[in-house]
């Protein structure tokens, strides 16, 4: 499958930031052990050695997605860490995906061709690497594959010729792409690029995922862009209370994630966030907590929503279909963003667990506790030896759904956060890796960051 809001008064929701706080973990979980290594089995299984083309969804046939690549090449090293695999075993498959990526054609032609400009197209087939779907040359997408590869820059740096070549092929894959050349002639970096369609007008502007995107742009030492294109990403910040919570608004959770999947935004700020008095870490903690806040009051009255069984963000859905449940007509949605902010809401009582498995370092202790309600109350429609199942609806019920819906594949840009994140909570390693990487220092220093681990101006 392509992939493409009866609120209580104020002064009761204020009570989340204050009184409503749930208790944090006094240690660290062994549940969460077994979560990320049956994840991390997941990413073992379904990437081929070979090419290390992950695929965007399985067990379904799918092409590979360059996102689920990157979060692929993030996963090796934590496995390593968790003596799931050998530092040669991950030396491998990161080696074949780069030496893969460095030679796959490049070209402004709309087939048997990977990307252009340094860019890669967002879906490539799994065996070859080239285009499919005629879909667009992705900006987001090529940055979270960046993302890995630098990553894995950082962590294989033992000075043997396999790791040094690492250190190489990221290095050349990364200066290779022409960040000036995809903003065309827009203010802020085009979301893609479609050969004889040319540059989608939308950019990449606040508050989404994307700011990864500005932090790699801006570090490139042979393509970057002006510090000008960062002020067009702060330029459309929504800042705003809602469910008890102040914070720059976006509603789906993974955009409060993704970037900080790598990138250690604790105590360190741009000028927007600086002005707030606070950083993006505490604002993605507000986020969580405004959708739990949120799933609690359950305005919408979906099924099974509370406390302990929350999680919206983009994932896959039932169907893109409309009928009568508990008398009430409900609209569903295949694969789509999910999510509830001051400026849009979009929720089908579809639930995902990579949305409090993303959260676990913002806020451990709303977050832990859903991941094992999930595991409890649907048990092996949800659970299996590859963690949790991308996403599932109570609520869908029809003659075969009789306890509702829930998927049957499993996404690598969903499972990845998963592993990550508990691996941020349990001991920083990949933030730690990544303040290693001079390219990441650089971006962040270019978009005006200052303080904590990141020193003075």
């Amino acid at each position: 499958m392509k992939r493409t809001a009866l609120l209580l008064p104020i002064t009761i929701l204020l009570l989340s930031s204050s009184l409503a706080r749930a208790e944090k973990p006094k240690s660290f979980d062994p549940f969460l052990d077994t979560l990320q290594q049956r994840t991390i089995k997941w990413f073992l299984e379904a990437t081929p050695v070979t090419t290390g083309l992950t695929p965007d969804r399985w067990p379904s046939p799918s092409p590979s997605s360059i996102a689920a690549v990157g979060f692929a090449l993030s996963v090796y090293p934590v496995a390593v860490e968790r003596k799931i695999m050998s530092r040669k075993e991950a030396l491998t498959r990161v080696l074949s995906t780069l030496r893969f990526f460095w030679k796959t054609p490049q070209g402004d032609g709309t087939s048997n061709v990977a990307g252009f400009k340094g860019f890669f197209y967002h879906f490539i087939d799994a065996r070859t690497g080239l285009r499919v779907w005629n879909c667009e040359l992705s900006t987001v997408d090529t940055a979270l594959l960046l993302l890995g590869m630098l990553f894995c820059q950082s962590y294989f740096d033992r000075n043997v010729p396999a790791e040094a070549e690492v250190r190489a092929l990221a290095d050349s894959i990364y200066r290779r792409v022409d960040w000036k050349w995809s903003m065309g002639s827009l203010e802020g970096i085009s979301m893609g690029w479609t050969p004889g369609e040319g540059f989608n007008r939308l950019t990449w502007y606040g508050y989404t995922e994307g700011m990864f995107v500005y932090v790699l742009a801006l570090a490139s030492p042979t393509h970057p862009v002006a510090g000008s294109a960062y002020d067009h990403w702060l330029s459309t910040y929504t800042w705003a209370e809602h469910y008890g919570e102040e914070y720059v608004q976006f509603a789906p959770l993974f955009g409060h994630q993704f970037t900080q999947c790598w990138i250690d935004l604790r105590c360190i700020k741009d000028r927007y966030v600086r002005e707030k008095g606070l950083d993006y870490f505490e604002n993605s903690r507000r986020a969580t907590y405004s959708q739990w806040n949120y799933v609690k009051q359950n305005p919408g009255k979906f099924r099974d929503y509370s406390a302990t069984i929350w999680g919206l963000t983009a994932c896959d859905g039932p169907k893109d279909t409309t009928f009568v449940v508990d008398g009430q007509e409900r609209r569903f949605i295949g694969y789509g963003a999910r999510g509830t902010s001051s400026t849009w809401s979009n929720d089908d009582g579809t639930l995902a667990p990579t949305a409090p498995a993303g959260s676990l370092p913002f806020a451990p202790e709303i977050c832990l506790p859903v991941l094992k309600a999930m595991r409890r109350s649907y048990g092996s429609q949800l659970w299996t030896e590859y963690g949790f199942r991308d996403a599932f609806n109570p609520t869908f019920v029809t003659p075969s759904t009789p306890n509702g819906w829930f998927d049957t594949d499993y996404l690598g840009i969903d499972q990845g956060p998963i592993v990550l994140m508990i691996e941020n909570l349990r001991n920083g390693f990949v933030w730690k890796v990544m303040k290693k990487n001079p390219y990441i220092v650089a971006g962040l220093k270019r978009a005006g960051f200052t303080g904590g681990w990141l020193g003075k101006k």
